[in-house]
């Protein structure tokens, strides 16, 4: 998958930023206004803001379009401990964690934070961008029944991420799945819907079947 991404640097740390990941949360705006300005050009600037504070309010974006790189370690940003993933109202799904995302290409992409759409209607599938809005999405994020699955096996600290042709979001991992009231529901494996329309959101019911859903 072809992206353009631009850096920022500082002594301590570079900013990496992907616009096409952006849904406009606002975190970095509001969490640290003197290091990341809208009004400014460039908006981004880490020479203003120590690199701590820098790397706190980056790890808040939860589409994952802001990332980090200290300068002084190879190593990028470290996966929380716990794989999340948090259902949106009218919005994407948010996941966290040790994430491994497998695209229809083949490509694989190592993340920690990721925004997935499940409106059924963005442009830059998989990922959410905002076309939620537009099309007037709309759920609260609430669910009656966890239809994720239990499984005895060890499972490994990272989860990964499939997408099914013309069909849902497949995950195989421990996950901690958080509805947009707070209630938590822990499973090893699940179908999520992203074509918008199943009637047991967030998980797949096959409403993409006979709605014709096509997407990669």
């Amino acid at each position: 998958m072809s992206r353009k991404i631009r850096s920022y640097e500082s002594d301590e740390v570079t900013v990496d930023f992907d616009a096409k990941r952006c849904i406009h949360a606002e975190e970095c705006v509001h969490g640290l206004p003197e290091a990341f300005d809208a009004t400014r050009r460039p908006w981004i600037d880490p020479t203003r803001a120590g690199r701590d504070d820098l790397i706190r309010v980056i790890e808040r974006c939860p589409t994952g379009a802001l990332q980090y790189r200290r300068r002084d370690s190879a190593e990028g940003e470290p996966p929380p401990s716990t794989n999340t993933l948090s259902v949106g109202a009218d919005g994407p799904l948010y996941l966290r964690g040790h994430l491994r995302l497998t695209l229809p290409q083949g490509e694989t992409l190592e993340e920690t934070r990721i925004a997935l759409c499940r409106c059924g209607h963005s442009k830059d599938k998989p990922f959410c961008d905002n076309s939620h809005r537009d099309e007037g999405f709309s759920d609260g994020g609430e669910f009656s029944e966890s239809r994720l699955a239990q499984s005895g096996e060890e499972q490994s600290g990272t989860l990964d991420i499939s997408l099914a042709p013309n069909g849902p979001i497949l995950v195989r991992g421990l996950i901690h799945l958080r509805t947009n009231q707070g209630t938590t529901v822990e499973g090893t494996s699940g179908a999520l819907c992203r074509c918008g329309l199943s009637a047991a959101k967030p998980f797949c019911d096959g409403s993409h079947k006979a709605a014709g859903f096509e997407a990669d």
